[in-house]
This record gives structure tokens, C-alpha cells and sequence, in this order.
């Protein structure tokens, strides 16, 4: 009858390192973590777009500035309309200090204009800002009035 052996701690300790290096390479092709990035990338941005258009309309009522007034913030002169910031580059996009990361299309100088902000890493990922309305003859601002900010995750 024959000693059964077993396998001997340096075997083992081989085969764990194995398989650790293999599921370091293989683990990132199954758990695709790039969707829970890009949807993070668009609600930070979001987040800065809406705190952007809050300074700015706060910096406005401070100054005592007419509705239709530019304000500067950290130097530069935002465009505004109906009391926040205008849907363009010179409005949302430099108060927000947009970066590069986004395709930027539409928008304008007049109220309830749309700015949508695109991933360039994904398709339909999205991030759009509503211009501020006039809410009635004497064109002045309200709360129902402020500009409306809306992330869209689909297709990211």
C-alpha cells in the first residue's frame, strides 16, 4: 500500500497566485463599471449646472442688477435672461465652467431655450438646461420660473 500525498504548500501557494493574476485581467471584462461612471459624470454635471445658475442669480439680485444684466463671476461676464443664465457659452456653459469632456448643441439668448450637454464617450448620455421663463408682462422671475436641469442616462 502506497503513502498518499498531498500537494505541498509551495504548489499551492502557485496556483493561488495564478488564479489571482488571471482575475485581475479577466474581473474588468465582466463587471463593466464605465455606465456607473459616465451616469456620475452627468449628475456632477448637472449638480455644477444648478449651483451655477443659483450664484448667478444670486450675484444679480445682489448687485441690484435689471433682470436682463450681465454679472461677473471669477472674472468672467455671464449673459443672462429672466434673472439666471443665458442657455449659451457665454451664460450657463462659463458659469458652470464646463469642461471639454461634453458636446455642447442648441441653445440661445432668449428664455426657455434648451443647451444640451452630450458624453462624447457615449451616446444618448445627456444633461439639458432649460433657460429661465418670463412669467409675465413685467418680466420678472419667479420660483415656478427657474431654469429646469434634466439628466438623461439612457444609452450611456
Amino acid at each position: 500500500m502506497k503513502k498518499q500525498r498531498g500537494f505541498t504548500l509551495i504548489e499551492l501557494v502557485m496556483v493561488i497566485v495564478i488564479l489571482g493574476v488571471l482575475s485581475a485581467f479577466a474581473l474588468p471584462r465582466f463587471a463593466d463599471f464605465g455606465q456607473d461612471a459616465r451616469v456620475a459624470s452627468l449628475n456632477a454635471l448637472a449638480g455644477a449646472l444648478r449651483a451655477a445658475a443659483n450664484i448667478a442669480h444670486a450675484q444679480q439680485l445682489a448687485d441690484g442688477a435689471t433682470v436682463g444684466t450681465s454679472v461677473t463671476l471669477e472674472g468672467a461676464d455671464i449673459t443672462m435672461v429672466n434673472g439666471y443664465p443665458t442657455a449659451n457659452a457665454a451664460g450657463i456653459t462659463a458659469a458652470a465652467q464646463v469642461s471639454l469632456d461634453y458636446t455642447v448643441s442648441g441653445g440661445g439668448t432668449t428664455g426657455a431655450t434648451d443647451l444640451v450637454y452630450s458624453l462624447t464617450s457615449g451616446t444618448g448620455c445627456t444633461v439639458t438646461y432649460r433657460s429661465a421663463e418670463a412669467d409675465g408682462a413685467d418680466n420678472t422671475t419667479d420660483l415656478a420660473s427657474a431654469p429646469v436641469v434634466t439628466v438623461n442616462p439612457n444609452g450611456c
